[in-house]
């Protein structure tokens, strides 16, 4: 009776484990719409509506900056919206630099009906681009990807690639991404569930696992890189960067920001922030002479503390 009971409870907890992974599943990939207003006044922006096919708009901000200077797609990460790359946006504008920040698809005022990790987003990312270029003839444009919106430029095919992207926390592989983050929740056993969550990826979204790895996408992105995360990353762990660092083509950069966590890398260390990347972007949006730098590069601990971090 003892042996009974002992196999009847580690079926209920198994039954329990699967059907708390398959409601993961379900929150993972559901849109996250929401209303977001007008600009902040200090930006200067417009708000924008996109058409990216007959079916899908995506929404956002767009604020001109000075003419030769370039312009600079901002991309958030997931389950959040443009307001979150409202300080970079900031600090890129009094440099000069035009912005536009978009929501992704299926996130904020922008249309979608599921998450789908980059692979349908990037079609908003691609008709962003496309309206810079359009708006700005003879500006060259680069691009700051967060976690979702670096894999959503990564992914993106048939792309005319920006002139220059940093790619900030993004994941090699979706069996990565799904592998680590059952791991940090629930434990190194909890990776054995991946099978359950990556399984409902197809089901509930129409894309094959083989289509969400940026890892494997990224030669085909012919456009310096500045690749960036932080060294205490639990969902996208260090050797990941590297590997993406490994199969991203020449010229790139690498940059550890020291002791940061999958968190806002800007809010992280602001002003070791905006010296990297400025001097990335008006090198190659402008051709200012900067000084070279390392192969990697490494900030200073910050002082911030409770950064919150992104969701997936």
């Amino acid at each position: 009776m003892a042996l009974r009971r002992i196999i009847l409870a580690g079926l209920g907890l198994s039954v329990l484990a699967a059907a708390a992974v398959l409601a993961a599943g379900e929150l993972l990939s559901a849109p996250v719409p929401h209303a977001i207003g007008e600009a902040p006044r200090d930006l200067a922006a417009r708000t924008v509506q996109l058409r990216v096919n007959a079916d899908a708009t995506v929404a956002g901000w767009y604020a001109p900056g000075q003419a030769g200077h370039g312009a600079v797609l901002l991309l958030h990460g997931v389950r959040a919206d443009r307001r979150a790359m409202l300080d970079r946006a900031r600090f890129l504008k009094r440099a000069g630099f035009s912005v536009l920040l978009i929501d992704l698809p299926s996130h904020g005022e922008s249309s979608g009906e599921r998450i789908t990790f980059g692979w349908r987003e990037a079609e908003g990312v691609k008709t962003a681009l496309a309206f810079l270029r359009q708006e700005l003839p003879g500006e060259k444009v680069g691009v700051i990807g967060v976690s979702l919106g670096a894999a959503s430029l990564v992914l993106a095919r048939d792309l005319k690639a920006p002139d220059a992207a940093v790619l900030e926390s993004m994941y090699p592989a979706i069996e990565d991404a799904v592998g680590d983050r059952l791991a940090l929740y629930l434990g190194q056993p909890a990776r054995h569930l991946s099978p359950l969550l990556l399984w409902q990826l197809p089901l509930r979204t129409g894309i094959g696992l083989e289509q969400l790895r940026p890892e494997a996408a990224l030669p085909a992105l012919k456009t310096p890189l500045l690749i960036a995360s932080g060294s205490a990353d639990t969902r996208t762990p260090w050797h990941e960067t590297q590997r993406l660092y490994a199969a991203a083509g020449q010229p790139k950069q690498l940059w550890m920001v020291r002791g940061a966590d999958h968190v806002d890398l800007h809010a992280y260390a602001p002003s070791a922030y905006e010296a990297m990347v400025l001097a990335f972007l008006r090198s190659h949006l402008r051709g200012d002479a900067v000084p070279r730098q390392p192969g990697c590069a490494l900030t200073q601990r910050s002082q911030h503390k409770n950064m919150r971090k992104h969701s997936f």
